[in-house]
């Protein structure tokens, strides 16, 4: 039984054990089944999203410099993703509705490109921080509103990613936890409802690993 409606959310809720964080690394039982000859359903469903992701990647890389980086955003697609449709399932805990493991993913990504580019690309990045066109008295301005605005580029990536999950996940408890008190009319209503809204959190799922690679991608090909 929870003790409040965040206790979903808890490592510790479930079977009152503290290894469900070990459920992140559940993916890796299914790569061995990218070694068989003859690929199942799953593996061509796999391929498809790779090439899909791929284009996309490489369509906003374009430069030869960031040739074979696509293979690092395929890999935290994957694991994201993997990460935000199992805990959609019963008992298995939502690693991805934690803000320290998207930080742990979007803050080494800031880093490794700021490091890089301050290091190799320092003219690139100082031109990024005043647009084409901007009047010398608004300078300083754009200087200021252009670095805060990408110290705080890994926060985003993770908050978003943490609060999309966290929002469907408590709509989801809060209508199944008024089940109890409602008639067979309401409940087949609600079962309904809910039936709904699990699909449209696949959907979320789905999306918002979309948008966290593709941001990152993005990130990545401002360095040039």
């Amino acid at each position: 039984m929870m003790n409040n409606l965040f206790s979903t959310f808890d490592p510790s809720s479930m079977l009152n054990l503290n290894l469900n964080w070990i459920s992140s690394m559940i993916i890796f039982i299914f790569f061995p089944l990218n070694f068989w000859l003859i690929p199942n359903r799953m593996i061509m469903f796999y391929n498809l999203i790779y090439k899909f992701i791929n284009l996309e990647i490489n369509n906003l890389l374009k430069l030869k410099s960031f040739k074979g980086n696509s293979i690092f955003f395929l890999s935290i697609f994957f694991m994201m993703f993997f990460n935000n449709f199992m805990g959609l399932f019963p008992y298995i805990f939502t690693s991805t509705s934690h803000l320290i493991f998207n930080l742990s993913f979007s803050l080494p990504i800031w880093l490794t490109l700021m490091f890089f580019g301050w290091l190799n690309k320092t003219q690139n990045m100082f031109s990024h921080l005043i647009p084409n066109g901007t009047p010398i008295i608004l300078m300083p301005f754009m200087v200021l509103i252009e670095t805060i605005s990408n110290m705080i580029r890994p926060g985003t990536l993770a908050v978003r990613l943490t609060a999309n999950m966290i929002a469907g996940h408590l709509l989801i408890t809060l209508l199944s936890s008024n089940g109890v008190n409602l008639s067979s009319i309401f409940i087949s209503i609600l079962i309904i409802t809910e039936i709904l809204l699990f699909t449209l959190e696949i959907s979320v799922s789905i999306i918002q690993t979309y948008v966290f690679t593709i941001l990152s991608t993005l990130y990545m090909s401002e360095i040039h």
